[in-house]
């Protein structure tokens, strides 16, 4: 017997009701009389206000990265940059 995506343990504790399977209720029985379906918009209702993952929006939302357009640079500012970077280059330990 399979459970969800892997084998039932031999020892599973409740195995004869995974074996079991889900009940069946025959029409209008005594069950179904006393527990009718709920509505799907009364579930909705009633489940709404639940955040299984309470803060989870508020994190994601806080990790947003805010991109900005690529910057150009004209052939003296390409320059200088290179400058900059190479008396960085020599100062780091591989340097030249």
């Amino acid at each position: 017997m399979v459970l969800g995506y892997m084998p039932m343990p031999a020892n599973f504790r409740y195995r004869e009701v995974a074996l079991r399977g889900r009940p069946q209720h025959k029409g209008w029985d005594a069950f179904s009389i006393k527990h009718p379906p709920m509505p799907a918009s009364r579930w909705a209702k009633i489940f709404s206000p639940f955040d299984a993952l309470k803060g989870f929006s508020e994190a994601v939302s806080s990790k947003e990265v805010q991109y900005v357009s690529r910057v150009e640079l004209d052939a003296d500012a390409e320059t200088d940059l290179s400058r900059k970077l190479e008396i960085l280059r020599n100062l780091t330990w591989n340097g030249p």
